[in-house]
């Protein structure tokens, strides 16, 4: 049964369906320069929702034809295996550890054409070594070989040091802010902690918002 957070999925013809995709169509554009093949999603402080985000956007960029991987890199409190109703016991932690998953990733196939996710596997001691290790850059260009978008799903910025050292190895980071909830501050940190370590921002997505403020509503 799918996830109701999947909305891209159990509602497709509704607005905030029709806001994700429009959300894919603006990363794809906006980079025609400098294409996005690898993204990682977060948020400042708190979730606020960027892994179901993340899910959503997964789902229209696989039915716009791309081949899709979604990684699970939030080494501390994982979720897109709940998400997604799918096994943990092996994941990117496997491909860290496991030089045969490394060369045959254990990547789930779901529902949707074009879409597999790489949940984070167990957790280790230390989620910020592994993101920041030569290992992980690997593993990242072995997933881009196999896939039009690799998209990472990783900590609030300002928990955690794992999005900034992501950040760093991918072609962009995409920032979720929920409106009437996320604070300016923690937002301005956020930004100047990617910046000092050259993350390139592509943007930012407004959660929650009141449906008569927005051209994009994502629910």
């Amino acid at each position: 049964m799918t996830n109701t957070q999947l909305i891209t999925l159990t509602e497709p013809r509704s607005e905030a369906a029709e806001a994700f995709r429009s959300l894919r169509t603006n990363l794809m554009f906006s980079s025609v320069e400098n294409p996005i093949h690898t993204l990682v999603v977060t948020s400042t402080a708190q979730p606020d929702g960027k892994s179901s985000l993340l899910a959503n956007l997964a789902v229209t960029l696989a039915q716009g034809g791309n081949k899709t991987i979604l990684v699970d890199c939030d080494l501390r409190r994982p979720i897109q295996h709940e998400i997604w109703g799918i096994s943990n016991t092996r994941g990117l932690t496997t491909m860290m550890l496991d030089e045969t998953a490394m060369s045959s990733p254990p990547l789930a196939n779901t529902e949707v054409d074009n879409l597999q996710i790489l949940p984070s596997g167990p957790l280790p001691p230390n989620p910020a070594d592994v993101l920041s290790s030569q290992r992980m850059s690997n593993l990242i260009g072995v997933l881009k070989a196999r896939a039009n978008y690799v998209l990472f799903d990783a900590p609030p910025v300002l928990a955690a040091t794992d999005a900034a050292l992501l950040g760093a190895k991918l072609d962009g980071m995409l920032l979720v802010v929920r409106a009437g909830h996320t604070r300016r501050d923690h937002t301005a940190r956020a930004r100047q902690t990617l910046e000092r370590v050259h993350v390139r921002i592509v943007g930012a997505v407004l959660s929650n918002a009141p449906r008569e403020n927005t051209g994009g509503y994502y629910g």
